[in-house]
């Protein structure tokens, strides 16, 4: 079943982007990328024709997770580094909402970075939007697990002394069948790349490199300016190639966005005998008697 399978049937009223907004206004700081990424999903939810009731966020911890105030849908606010566990639980009990992820590089990859390993390798039908501003910014900024080498922040005077972690790298290695990578600079180009995640029938990684214009001032909107560029501009690009998506996430000099890898295999749900007829939360369960289990074991 795809995350948007009621895409094509007809809506009651045109969608907008208003449609998705609260009556709570943004309170990132001015510049953040924050604000280029709530506009693109936003205007990838009224390309795909999804209604706010369709559609459930499951929210980390940090600037990221404060997009829950912000974005008008059904909306999880989790603990820190557990937002793919809870959001797992959610598709699995109603198999039939889209379900989206958001948070920052600080709560994925770091206490939250064994979930997402087993993530990616279920291929659970979700999409997980990883806000990359490369610094923990919620908390004033320290350094995270994607910080460049030598950057100098609260926690790391002298400068990090460790390589960052490479999120998209680590998606390909443990299995996600769908791994990209946008730019919240970019915000028309990056909401075309989440509704290809939100299509996409598996588990679908987005990695979104977002300038943290307050405390990571080295990687500045100027400094993506000059480096990135679109893998789809490549002639013979092959998204079904491992290894060229590999080799394309070390990539350093310059830095490569769009889709690296996409290839259909077997959904984790699909293969759930309990809600092959229907989702979980449409069973009758009121009739059942647990207690002959009980007993057998107890």
């Amino acid at each position: 079943m795809n995350k948007s399978e009621d895409m094509s049937r007809k809506k009651k009223y045109n969608l907008t982007l208003r449609d998705f907004n609260t009556d709570r206004k943004p309170t990132w700081c001015p510049g953040c990328g924050n604000y280029g990424i709530w506009k693109s999903l936003k205007k990838a939810f009224v390309n795909l024709n999804l209604e706010p009731h369709e559609i459930l966020i499951v929210y980390g911890a940090g600037c990221a997770g404060n997009s829950a105030n912000f974005i008008k849908t059904y909306a999880f606010h989790a603990l820190h580094g557990r937002a793919l566990p809870v959001a797992t639980g959610a598709k699995l009990a109603n198999h039939k909402l889209n379900v989206l992820v958001m948070g920052g590089d600080g709560d994925g990859t770091s206490t939250g970075l064994n979930h997402f390993i087993h993530t990616c390798r279920r291929n659970i039908n979700i999409t997980y939007l990883l806000h990359n501003n490369r610094i923990f910014g919620l908390t004033s900024g320290h350094a995270s697990p994607t910080s460049a080498r030598g950057l100098k922040t609260k926690s790391t005077p002298s400068g990090v002394i460790e390589e960052p972690l490479n999120p998209v790298l680590l998606a390909l290695a443990a299995g996600a069948s769908f791994v990209a990578k946008g730019y919240a600079g970019d915000p028309l180009y990056l909401s075309e790349i989440i509704k290809k995640a939100i299509k996409h029938k598996g588990f679908s990684f987005l990695d979104i490199l977002q300038p943290c214009v307050t405390f990571n001032k080295q990687e500045n909107y100027e400094f993506y300016r000059n480096k990135i560029y679109r893998l789809d501009e490549i002639q013979d690009y092959d998204i079904s190639d491992l290894n060229d998506a590999i080799n394309r996430s070390l990539e350093e000099e310059r830095i490569p966005v769009g889709v690296f890898y996409k290839v259909d295999r077997p959904v984790y749900e699909d293969n759930l005998k309990q809600i092959e007829r229907k989702p979980l939360v449409d069973q009758i369960i009121a009739d059942i008697d647990i207690n002959k289990l009980l007993n057998r074991y107890y």
